[in-house]
């Protein structure tokens, strides 16, 4: 079958073969049939080395498809339900899953990071973040795919599996945006849009998109910002919104040190800042003692949203039957599988929104 393969970390492209098999589907695991994939800034920062990854992989993670075969002991599934991956499953048993915090069961997700999941040729390859969608068929744990009503089209479906729960779940399940409060968004790629998206649906009264290209000023307006402002122009905004306080909320979706403390600083006496982006392990964030005690801000991490996917998924499909999210609109190209390296050259310009994979 094809597939997107990185071949070493720093590479500059990655191989697309039609040599790579699955390994499996063993007890307990499923055969899915990839239909589309969505092209993430995690990819592109396996690539780069910003987040870990062995080598080779096939990388993707964002993806959606049809179960093609289940293992001994899959009851959650049936061969011929569609399905979302979620590549940060939750085992249903740990303390975390029983404890109202899902998203942050590393059992299933670590276990199977460090199993290849993939042959070619000679060589065994893994899946990033242990499941691997720029492939056309990927073996993965049950609990890593989550049914969904088969009239949900397999883009918008992918999505779900990554960006827009993510943006969502930082305003809704995390955060916990109140009805007329006031928001900031760092970065208006497809996450960011969410985010936005997540503020709207949770009754923000001011929502403003920050960003530093200027195309995606207009994004984030047509996805429900109020206002969207570059980088530079953000304290004249602030100051006609909030009377120079602060935002109630602010939400960093970049992963950088120096937007993590813009964010912070754009933040309100007594109000809240969410990191949503994932950064480096070593891109340490300097914050004053003193300030930390006197300005009295919350500062949250969000995983995946905050999410539990076994029922957040379809909190989302639902909102987007009902058109309170635009998930159609988010989506920038539909490419092939051997466009994948055009979609990342396109993302390093910022020129788009989301790119979908479309197998056929």
């Amino acid at each position: 079958m094809r597939a997107a393969v990185l071949r070493d970390v720093g590479d500059d492209a990655l191989e697309v073969r039609d040599d790579v098999e699955v390994v499996g589907p063993g007890a307990g695991e499923v055969l899915v049939r990839i239909a589309a994939a969505g092209v993430c800034h995690s990819d592109l920062s396996a690539i780069t080395g910003v987040l870990p990854q062995p080598t080779p992989a096939v990388l993707g993670h964002e993806g959606a498809g049809e179960v093609l075969a289940v293992g001994d002991g899959v009851r959650n599934v049936s061969e011929g339900d569609h399905v979302i991956i979620a590549w940060a499953p939750p085992c249903g048993s740990c303390r975390f899953c029983l404890g109202g915090q899902a998203n942050l069961c590393s059992k299933i997700m670590f276990g199977v990071g460090l199993m290849p999941r993939f042959k070619y040729a000679d060589t065994m390859a893994f899946g990033f973040g242990g499941t691997g969608v720029f492939a056309e068929q990927v073996v993965l744990p049950s609990e890593a795919v989550v049914p969904i009503p088969s009239d949900v089209p397999f883009d918008i479906a992918a999505l779900i599996g990554c960006a827009v729960t993510t943006g969502v779940g930082a305003a809704v399940n995390c955060a916990k945006v109140r009805p007329g409060s006031s928001v900031v968004v760092f970065g208006c790629g497809g996450v960011g849009i969410s985010t936005i998206q997540g503020a709207r649906v949770a009754g923000a009264a001011a929502i403003v998109g920050v960003d530093t290209v200027a195309a995606k000023l207009e994004d984030a307006k047509r996805f429900g910002a109020t206002h969207a402002v570059l980088a530079a122009d953000l304290m004249g905004v602030s100051d006609e919104i909030t009377g120079g306080d602060g935002f109630d909320y602010a939400f960093e979706v970049i992963g950088l040190s120096q937007t993590i403390r813009a964010a912070y600083d754009a933040t309100r006496r007594g109000g809240t800042t969410v990191i949503v982006g994932a950064g480096r392990s070593d891109d340490m964030v300097e914050l004053s003692a003193f300030e930390l005690f006197y300005m009295e801000k919350r500062i949250l991490g969000t995983f995946y949203g905050s999410a539990d996917v076994r029922s957040d998924f379809g909190r989302i499909i639902d909102l987007w039957r009902a058109g309170r999210l635009d998930l159609e609109g988010m989506i920038s190209r539909r490419l092939d599988i051997s466009q994948v390296n055009d979609a990342f050259d396109a993302m390093r310009k910022g020129e788009v929104i989301r790119q979908v994979i479309q197998f056929t």
